[in-house]
């Protein structure tokens, strides 16, 4: 049901954009809502192309900004060269452990540490807009490897 409300936003979106929910837009857009993982355009494509032939790469960097625009996605770190996204819907604040060897990218939610740089936000008289926050590390199998070699 929620993915319905997230089709109305963006329909109404592009509607205001004089731009319509092409079939290859829809495509994409159900593609990232059926995704619990960060991903980057390559990713996404490799996704979309199991299933359509008829979605470009280059669609789908034409659709990432009125995604972000319209507040379905976000860019939410840059890894191993290259732009990662989520998707809003059911995300509450989350800490990203990026591993730096093999790109793998492990959310943990903190209210801690959410209240924590809340509060530091009010003292400075901050207002809060968005809050990315990456750890960059390695991850165990990363790290395992690394003590056998």
């Amino acid at each position: 049901m929620k993915e319905q409300n997230y089709y109305k936003e963006f329909v109404e979106f592009l509607r205001k954009k004089n731009l319509k929910l092409t079939k290859q837009r829809k495509i994409i857009v159900d593609a990232i809502l059926n995704s619990q993982e960060h991903f980057n355009v390559d990713i996404l494509y490799e996704q979309i192309k199991k299933k359509y032939k008829n979605v470009s790469k280059s669609t789908i960097y034409r659709t990432m900004p009125l995604l972000i625009e319209s507040g379905l996605l976000k860019q939410s770190l840059r890894c191993q060269a290259k732009e990662h996204y989520e998707h809003l819907h059911g995300e509450g604040f989350h800490i990203h452990f990026v591993c730096e060897k093999c790109g793998k990218i492990i959310e943990e939610q903190s209210a801690e540490i959410e209240s924590l740089i809340s509060m530091l936000a009010l003292n400075d008289n901050f207002v809060i807009k968005d809050t990315i926050v990456a750890v960059k590390g390695l991850c165990s199998d990363c790290a395992d490897k690394d003590k056998e070699s």
